[in-house]
């Protein structure tokens, strides 16, 4: 769900409610500025189908490894 970031802080609590069951997209100014995800999804999953590492790497050191080339590499 897109909503803009007025009527996010204006409804805050419906916002809640509905992340339970679904992502919502914060817009301002027409474009996408973040994204909140239900507590249940599984960020490392996500992030080892977008890095190119080593499939035996631990999750702490998979998180390590995204922190490090983000600051690195912040294109």
């Amino acid at each position: 769900m897109y909503v803009t970031a007025t009527e996010f802080k204006t409804n805050f609590g419906k916002y809640l409610k509905i992340l339970e069951k679904e992502d919502v997209y914060i817009t301002k100014n027409g474009r996408a500025i973040a994204r909140l995800s239900p507590p249940k999804t599984n960020v490392i999953k996500e992030l080892r189908g977008c890095v190119k590492l080593p499939a035996n790497i631990s999750d702490k050191e998979l998180l390590i490894q995204v922190r490090t080339d983000s600051y690195e590499n912040p294109n």
